[in-house]
Order: C-alpha cells, then sequence, then structure tokens
C-alpha cells in the first residue's frame, strides 16, 4: 500500500499562455523570487484563503439571534432520537460491551 508524508515533493505542471506567463514572471521578479516560488506562494495563499472561507459561517443579526435562540430553546427529542438512546445505553450496558451497528444508505 502506497502511503504519502508531507515531507515527500509532488510535482504540479501547468500550461498557460505566453502573456500569462509574462505577466507571472514581471510579479515574480519585482518580489525577487523565482517563477516557481511565486506561483507555489500565490496559490498556496489563496488555497488557504478559500479553506478558511469554508470554515467561517455568516449570519446576519437575525440569523444569529434564531441560531442562539435555537440553541437555547432546544427542541424534545423525537421518539427516533429517544429510541436510539435507550438502543445506545442498552448496547452501553451490556456486558460484551461491542455494538452490533450496520450503517443505513443515506436518503437525499
Amino acid at each position: 500500500m502506497a502511503t504519502s508524508s508531507h515531507s515527500e515533493r509532488g510535482r504540479i505542471t501547468a500550461r498557460v499562455s505566453g502573456a500569462v506567463q509574462e505577466t507571472l514572471e514581471a510579479a515574480a521578479g519585482i518580489l525577487g523570487s523565482t517563477l516557481n516560488q511565486f506561483i507555489v506562494q500565490s496559490a498556496l495563499r489563496e488555497a488557504e484563503r478559500v479553506i478558511e472561507q469554508e470554515r467561517i459561517i455568516r449570519l446576519s443579526e437575525q440569523e444569529a439571534d434564531a441560531f442562539l435562540s435555537a440553541l437555547d430553546n432546544p427542541l424534545p427529542p423525537n421518539d427516533a432520537l429517544v429510541a436510539a438512546l435507550e438502543n445506545y445505553t442498552a448496547r452501553r450496558n451490556d456486558q460484551t460491551g461491542t455494538f452490533d451497528w450496520a450503517p443505513r444508505p443515506k436518503h437525499v
């Protein structure tokens, strides 16, 4: 089985027009870096920005109030949740300490 390590180096190639290459080379030159360094640093910075944006939840004041209200005033558990908790509690207290669980397909 192949394993991956953060210390291993990967290779990324891209075909770009001459105009794009000239622009990238000019920007790299201004910063005093190689074209490769500039592309990697720029791509990494953008990748980190995209990932960070996906981690942030933006809510309006009204949405934030509704969210906090839902946390402060949760709905009572439905029958399925009560049954699941009872099942879990019974199995957790089983002397074997094992669970007999089979995943169910997700309904989309």
